[in-house]
C-alpha cells in the first residue's frame, strides 16, 4: 500500500483545471481589445481604446477560480499519513520483546542500548494511547514481563526493574521468545504485531522466522540497537568491562546478522532514531498490517489534510462581501434563513461548536483526550455513554446503561462493571449472554472463568462474625456463680495499631526481584507441552 502523498478522493481535482479555463475565458470575453480586433487596424486599436487597462484588481471572478482551484484540492483529500483508528477495538494488539544480552548495556547509543529501548517503548505507549502492548524478555530462554496492557503506568514500573541481569542464562533465543509471543496474540481477537529490539541475531534462528512468516498471521518488525562502530560494553552495575589487557572491551551492532534475517524472512527491519519516526514507523506497519490480515481497505483510515485549506476559503470568502458586488443578496438570504429557524429550547445551553459537531462527535473528542466526565455528559449514543461512563469509574450508571442494549458487547461491558463492583454471578450472567449472542467471544469466554475462580475464593473465605481486634484471648466458664450458665471473656491486650505508611512498606516489594523469581521459577518449569500453572488472569477491557 503506498503511504506517500496522495489524494483520497482523486475525482475532485477535476474542478481543478476549470478555475484557469474559466479565469482565460471571462478575460477573453471581457477585453475590448478582442472585440474590436477585426474592425480597428492594429496599430491604432490601443490608440483609441478608453479605459485605464493596466491597473490590475481583484474582481469577483478571480475569487471565483481561486475556490474552484483550493476547494477542488481540498475536497481530493491530500494526504500522506495514516491515521491510528479512533476505536480501542481497531487497535492492532502489540507485543514489545526487549533482548536482554550483556551486549544492550553498551554506551554507543545513549545512555544504553538497553535504556533507549525501555525509552522507546515508553514513547510507543504515548503513541498508542488506549492500544495495548504486551511485553516479553530473553536471552537464553524466553519470559513474559507483561501481558497485553493500555496502561503506561504499569508498563513503566516494569520497564524500570529491567537490566541484563535478571535472566541467568546468555545467549539470543529470539525463537523462543518469537513462539512465545505468537501465543500471546493468538488469543486476540485481531491480527498483531511483534517488535524486537535488539542489538545482534543468531542465525541458527532464521529458520523459525522463515516458517513464521509463512504460517502465522502475526507480523514481525526487527528494530536495530546500536550503531556498526559500537561502544564500551557496562556491566549491569555500570561499571566498564574491560579484557585481559585492561583495555574497555567494544560491542558492535550485528547489523550484517540482522540484515540476513530481513532478507530470508522478509522481517521489516529499520533503526532507532532520536526522535519518535520510528515509533510512528512501527505503528502505521502494524495498521497496515492489520487492514492487509482482515482482508478489507475500509478499515484503513488515512489523515485528512484537505481540512487545513478551510483557512483560505473562510478569507476568501470574506473578500467576497464587498462594496458593489453582486452576491449582497447572500445578506438578505442568511438572515430570512436565521429567522426561519426554531428558537432553541434552552437559550443558556447554546453554543458555537453545536453548529458544526454533533454531541457524539464533541463527547468523541474529549473521550479520546480521556476527559471521561465531560464525554458522558455529551454522549448521546448508549454504547459510548456507557463506556465514557466506565472509564470515569461510575460502574453503577455505566451498568445501567449497558443493560438498556442487547448487543454482545453490550453485554461483557456490563458483565465488566459487575465484575467492578464485585457481583461476581451477576458478571457471570451478562459474559453468559454475550457468549451466546457471539461465539467465539475470547474476552467474554476469559472472564467468565476469571469469575468462576473469584466465586470459589469467596466461598473459602469464613465469614467474620467479631471484630478480630477485640476477640477473647480464651473463653473461661463460671460454674458456680451461674449456674454453669456464665462465661466471663478474659480480654488479652489489644494489637497495636501499626501505621499505614509502615503497613504499605512492608508490602512493597522490588519489581525486579519479583521478575528475577519469576524468571528463576520459569526456567525449573516443565517443558512446553506439560501442565504448568497458568499466569495471573485480568479482567479484560474494551478492545482487548
Amino acid at each position: 500500500m503506498d503511504q506517500g502523498f496522495h489524494f483520497i478522493r482523486p475525482l475532485w481535482l477535476l474542478l481543478v483545471p476549470l478555475g484557469p479555463l474559466l479565469l482565460w475565458w471571462w478575460q477573453r470575453r471581457n477585453d475590448p481589445l478582442q472585440r474590436w480586433k477585426g474592425m480597428i487596424a492594429p496599430h491604432l486599436l490601443p490608440h483609441l481604446v478608453v479605459g485605464d487597462h493596466g491597473h490590475w484588481r481583484v474582481r469577483p471572478i478571480h475569487l471565483v477560480c481561486a475556490v474552484l482551484v483550493i476547494g477542488g484540492i481540498a475536497c481530493a483529500g491530500p494526504t500522506w499519513e495514516l491515521d491510528p483508528p479512533p476505536f480501542a477495538e481497531d487497535r492492532a494488539p502489540m507485543v514489545v520483546v526487549i533482548d536482554l544480552s550483556p551486549a544492550m548495556n553498551a554506551i554507543d547509543v545513549a545512555p544504553t542500548r538497553l535504556e533507549r529501548s525501555k525509552q522507546k517503548v515508553r514513547d510507543l505507549m504515548k503513541l498508542r494511547a488506549g492500544g495495548r502492548v504486551g511485553l516479553i524478555v530473553y536471552t537464553s530462554s524466553a519470559h513474559m514481563v507483561l501481558p497485553p496492557t493500555d496502561d503506561p503506568g504499569l508498563m513503566d514500573l516494569f520497564l524500570g526493574a529491567l537490566s541484563t541481569d535478571l535472566l541467568p542464562g546468555k545467549g539470543q533465543n529470539a525463537a523462543a521468545a518469537l513462539t512465545l509471543a505468537d501465543r500471546m496474540l493468538d488469543a486476540e481477537t485481531d491480527p498483531g504485531t511483534i517488535v524486537f529490539f535488539t542489538s545482534g541475531f543468531d542465525d541458527t534462528q532464521i529458520q523459525a522466522f522463515m516458517r513464521h512468516h509463512e504460517e502465522s498471521h502475526q507480523q514481525v518488525l526487527m528494530l536495530a540497537v546500536g550503531t556498526t562502530k559500537g561502544g564500551p560494553l557496562r556491566a549491569p552495575s555500570g561499571a566498564l568491562v574491560t579484557g585481559a589487557d585492561g583495555s574497555p572491551v567494544d560491542a558492535k551492532l550485528d547489523d550484517e546478522a540482522l540484515q540476513r534475517l530481513s532478507d530470508k524472512a522478509h522481517v521489516p527491519l529499520a533503526s532507532i532514531t532520536t526522535n519518535d519516526d520510528d515509533m510512528r514507523w512501527v505503528q502505521r506497519e502494524a495498521l497496515h498490517h492489520l487492514a492487509i490480515m482482515k482482508d478489507t481497505t475500509s478499515t484503513v483510515r488515512w489523515k485528512e489534510y484537505g481540512y487545513y485549506l478551510c483557512y483560505p476559503l473562510v478569507l476568501l470568502a470574506l473578500l467576497w462581501f464587498r462594496r458593489g458586488w453582486v452576491v449582497r443578496w447572500v445578506f438578505v438570504i442568511g438572515a430570512l434563513g436565521l429567522g426561519g429557524l426554531p428558537a432553541p429550547a434552552h437559550a443558556d445551553d447554546w453554543k458555537v461548536v453545536d453548529w458544526f459537531f454533533t454531541h457524539d462527535q464533541q463527547g468523541r473528542w474529549y473521550y479520546e483526550h480521556r476527559d471521561f466526565a465531560k464525554a458522558s455528559e455529551l454522549f448521546e449514543d448508549p454504547y459510548w455513554k456507557g463506556l465514557a461512563l466506565y472509564e470515569h469509574a461510575r460502574y453503577e450508571d455505566a451498568q445501567k446503561v449497558f443493560a438498556t442494549l442487547s448487543t454482545p458487547e453490550a453485554k461483557f461491558m456490563e458483565g465488566n462493571c459487575y465484575a467492578r463492583l464485585t457481583q461476581y454471578e451477576e458478571a457471570k450472567d451478562a459474559y453468559d449472554q454475550a457468549l451466546r449472542m457471539h461465539h467465539p467471544f475470547p474476552q467474554a469466554q476469559a472472564n467468565m472463568q476469571l469469575m468462576d475462580k473469584l466465586l470459589k475464593l469467596a466461598e473459602k473465605v469464613p465469614p467474620e462474625d467479631e471484630d478480630e481486634e477485640y476477640k477473647p484471648d480464651k473463653v473461661k466458664f463460671d460454674k458456680e456463680g451461674k449456674k454453669g450458665t456464665g462465661t466471663t471473656k478474659i480480654m488479652g491486650k489489644l494489637p497495636q495499631q501499626v501505621p499505614s505508611d509502615v503497613w504499605m512498606r512492608n508490602l512493597n516489594v522490588s519489581p525486579a526481584d519479583f521478575l528475577r523469581t519469576k524468571f528463576n521459577i520459569e526456567n525449573q518449569a516443565p517443558p512446553p507441552g506439560q501442565p504448568t500453572t497458568p499466569a495471573k488472569e485480568v479482567i479484560k477491557e474494551p478492545g482487548t
